[in-house]
C-alpha cells in the first residue's frame, strides 16, 4: 500500500453478530470490498470472543488474500485478569500485525513499539500527539467528536498517519456496565448475548420519543449514522490521511465503492449523499460534530 495516498479503511465490527455472518461477511469483504485497510477483532465485550475465535485464523488469511492491510484491535475496556489476558493476546501478535490500542492499558502493553491509537483513546491536543507518537503510535485513529479546527492543527504537528471515522454510528462511551442485560431484566454475567438481538444497536428514545442513542452491550452509540461523504476533500487537503467506515448490517461493499468514488473525486458531494440515503433508506445522517455543533446535526458540507 502506498502511504502517501489517503486510504479506506473498515472498523472493527462492534455488534454481536453470529459467528457464520461474521464469517461470511469477512469474506466478502476480503473479495469484494474497495477497502485498504481491514480492522479486526473483539473490541466491545470479552465475552463475544469464543464465538469467533474459531474462524480467526481463516479471516485474516482471507482478508490478506484479498489484498487488504488487517490491523488488530483490542478491547476498549479491559476490567479484569481475563480482560487483559485477552489484550495481552493481542498484544502478543504485534510482531506479525499492526496492533490498535484501544485503551491504555493496550497502549503500555504496546509501547517501544510500532503499533496504532484507536478513537476510544482520547488524542485531543498536539502534546497528546507527540506523546502516543514518542511512544511507538504510526497511526491515530482521532475521535469522531473531534472538530474541523481541531483536525486541522493535529494534522498540522502529526507524524503518524491521522485517520477519521466518516461513516456509521459513533461511538460515544463504554461502561462496566451490560446496558442491553439491564434493559432485558439481566445481569450482565448472565447476559445470555441478548445484543445479538439488536445488529446495529438497540435504539433509546428520550422521554418525548425521539431516537437519540444505540446501545450495543457495554457501549454506547449515537443513533444517527456519521457521513462525512461532503467533507472528505477538505479532510484531505488538512492532512487525514486515513478515513474508516463503521460497518453495519447495510451493504458495506456498496458504502465502500461510494466513498472510494468520492475520495477520487468521481462523484460530487451532493450525489454521493443521494446515493447513500438510498443505500440506507431507514438511516438518518449527522455531521455536527465536524461543524463544531451538535454532533446530531446535519449540516450543508
Amino acid at each position: 500500500m502506498d502511504v502517501t495516498k489517503p486510504d479506506l479503511s473498515l472498523g472493527p465490527l462492534l455488534f454481536n453478530w453470529p459467528a457464520a455472518e461474521v464469517r461470511d461477511f469477512y469474506c466478502r469483504i476480503a473479495d469484494e470490498a474497495d477497502v485498504d485497510v481491514v480492522y479486526f477483532g473483539e473490541a466491545v465485550c470479552a465475552k463475544r470472543r469464543p464465538f469467533i475465535a474459531p474462524h480467526f485464523e481463516e479471516i485474516v488469511t482471507r482478508l490478506q488474500t484479498g489484498e487488504k492491510r488487517v490491523i488488530l484491535s483490542s478491547l476498549q475496556l479491559a476490567m479484569d485478569r481475563k480482560d487483559m489476558a485477552a489484550v495481552a493476546d493481542m498484544v502478543a501478535m504485534a510482531d506479525d500485525f499492526l496492533v490498535e490500542a484501544n485503551d491504555m492499558a493496550a497502549c503500555s502493553l504496546l509501547g517501544g513499539r510500532s503499533f496504532a491509537i484507536g478513537p476510544t483513546v482520547n488524542v485531543y491536543n498536539e502534546a497528546t500527539l507527540r506523546f502516543f507518537e514518542k511512544e511507538g503510535a504510526v497511526r491515530i485513529s482521532l475521535n469522531a467528536e473531534l472538530p474541523e479546527a481541531s483536525l486541522r492543527a493535529l494534522a498540522t504537528a502529526a507524524t503518524a498517519r491521522l485517520e477519521v471515522q466518516v461513516f456509521g454510528r459513533i461511538p460515544l462511551a463504554i461502561s462496566a456496565r451490560c446496558f442491553h442485560a439491564r434493559a432485558h431484566r439481566l445481569a450482565k454475567s448472565g447476559c445470555q448475548y441478548v445484543c445479538e438481538q439488536d445488529r446495529d444497536g438497540l435504539t433509546v428514545n428520550t422521554l418525548d420519543d425521539q431516537s437519540f442513542l444505540a446501545i450495543n452491550g457495554l457501549q454506547t452509540l449515537s443513533h444517527r449514522y456519521l457521513n462525512l461523504l461532503g467533507e472528505l476533500p477538505l479532510l484531505q487537503d488538512i492532512g487525514i490521511g486515513g478515513f474508516r467506515l463503521s460497518p453495519h448490517t447495510a451493504d458495506m461493499v456498496k458504502v465502500a465503492d461510494l466513498y472510494r468514488a468520492r475520495l477520487n473525486g468521481r462523484v460530487s458531494g451532493e450525489e454521493a449523499n443521494a446515493r447513500l440515503a438510498c443505500l440506507l433508506p431507514a438511516a438518518s445522517f449527522a455531521n455536527g460534530f465536524f461543524h463544531d455543533a451538535a454532533g446530531l446535526a446535519d449540516i450543508p458540507a
